[in-house]
């Protein structure tokens, strides 16, 4: 089967400037006091870390994109995010996102064509440094969900996430801070934080191969 185009258009786009960090602030979290500054910039004890954007087409090749929900044992428990993790010694980011994505969900590395990353977001609850992937499979694929740290694979439409319809902003009381939070409400979890910005810029993306 031929590459869905919007492999082909990514392998050119992103070898431009991206939307970046003005994409990812539209689903960015926004602290209610405004005398409260959150940390942006990475720190030099900052954790390389990846996660992959794993997109596939459905029968009317339109994309999807595949979501984890962790388990309540875990780093992020219980929320929605992309299969990944910190990297190992010596390890590449690309090799982090490809080994985490087949450790959570059996995802086949070799079945998946990696488009390149997009803009790395630093996480500063845990400290980590991440650079998301995208990656694109030819069809919906086979998962196994490793129990002990993916609760439920969650796929999800692009065209859903890029109607309002599913887009909700909340005040939110979080540990130490409040919060007006963004997120998309196509699951009994809320999609928001760290994976609600990446997806954002990712979706730019997409308006812009759909708008040609």
């Amino acid at each position: 089967m031929s590459n869905h185009p919007f492999f082909d258009f990514l392998k050119q786009r992103l070898e431009k400037s991206l939307p970046g960090r003005e994409a990812q602030l539209k689903m960015s979290p926004v602290p209610l006091d405004p005398d409260v500054v959150l940390p942006k910039e990475k720190t030099d004890t900052g954790h390389p870390s990846s996660v992959l954007i794993p997109l596939f087409p459905d029968i009317n090749r339109q994309l999807n994109v595949i979501f984890t929900l962790r388990t309540d044992t875990i780093r992020h428990a219980g929320q929605i995010s992309f299969p990944g993790g910190r990297s190992e010694v010596n390890e590449n980011p690309k090799e982090t996102a490809l080994r985490e994505s087949e450790e959570e969900i059996g995802l086949d590395r070799n079945k998946i064509r990696i488009a390149g990353p997009i803009t790395p977001l630093y996480l500063y609850r845990t400290d980590n440094q991440i650079t998301p992937f995208i990656g694109i499979l030819n069809e919906k694929p086979e998962l196994t969900r490793n129990p002990n740290e993916v609760e439920e694979i969650i796929p999800a439409k692009l065209d859903d996430l890029r109607s309002e319809k599913y887009l909700v902003q909340e005040q939110w009381d979080l540990p130490g801070l409040s919060m007006d939070v963004p997120y998309w409400k196509i699951h009994q979890v809320p999609l928001w934080g760290a994976t609600a910005m990446i997806m954002s810029e990712l979706l730019e993306l997409y308006r812009e191969f759909l708008d040609g």
